[in-house]
């Protein structure tokens, strides 16, 4: 599933980050890497996310959420 289909509140696992390389590299630079936990804080429908990746804050867009695979964590 990608970020975008979370639901807030949930926390999930990051399996693939699918963008262009300077963008994930600049998230990976955030702490946003595969392997790592994110925790959906905000969520609007079609706007940006507000997500927590290891203890920092930062929104993503539409764009970039429906590009990072995730699963759910237990």
């Amino acid at each position: 599933m990608t970020l975008q289909e979370g639901n807030a509140g949930s926390r999930y696992i990051v399996e693939k980050l699918e963008l262009p390389v300077t963008l994930e590299r600049r998230l990976e630079a955030l702490g946003l890497i595969e392997g790592s936990f994110i925790s959906i804080l905000r969520k609007k429908r079609h706007g940006a996310m507000v997500i927590k990746v290891r203890g920092t804050r930062f929104a993503v867009g539409f764009g970039i959420s429906t590009h990072i695979r995730v699963a759910k964590a237990q």
